[in-house]
């Protein structure tokens, strides 16, 4: 009888965006072909965005776990998505994927993955799974001088951004 081996489980958290989701998706079809099980997270709206993008074959080892995120004033559940929200309601939108923080610990209890992948948007989200004694990585899908601004804003507020280049 042989031994069939385990397979890694790999929870996966981008923001809601599909700038932000189609990168995690291609990283979960990459480990899923190499023998992964890979979870899924987002709203229901972009899930179902997401479906039709998933093969046969993809289906067998990527699970779509739906993120149940409240719903504020002004932000019906077909707004749980970056994709033609209104710039206004950005900060609506982010405050109630924060506040889905709870659910999004429940889901890690329920599926017990051995591994997060998370995005920036989200730095709750390792804090969490260290509570579930899941490690997690911080996957990055944006442009390195982007990612360099970002943190340069967060760390020196108020002061002009400089690009210095490095002469080799």
């Amino acid at each position: 009888m042989a031994c069939e081996q385990r397979k890694i489980k790999v929870f996966m958290f981008p923001w809601l965006a599909h700038g932000h989701i189609s990168p995690f998706l291609e990283l979960a079809k990459t480990l899923s072909s190499r023998n992964f099980m890979v979870y899924l997270c987002s709203t229901a709206v972009n899930l179902s965005c997401i479906k039709r993008r998933l093969t046969e074959k993809d289906a067998n080892s990527i699970q779509l776990v739906e993120l149940h995120v409240p719903t504020l004033p002004g932000l019906p559940p077909n707004c749980h998505t970056t994709k033609n929200l209104p710039p206004h309601l950005m900060p609506t939108l982010k405050k109630a994927f924060d506040w889905s923080s709870h659910n999004f610990s429940k889901m890690l209890k329920t599926l017990k993955p051995d591994l997060l992948i998370y995005d920036t948007i989200q730095p709750w989200a390792p804090i969490i799974a260290s509570k579930h004694d899941i490690p997690a990585v911080v996957f990055i899908s944006t442009s390195a001088t982007m990612t360099s601004y970002m943190f340069d804003r967060y760390h020196n507020p108020g002061t002009d951004f400089v690009i210095r280049y490095a002469y080799v």
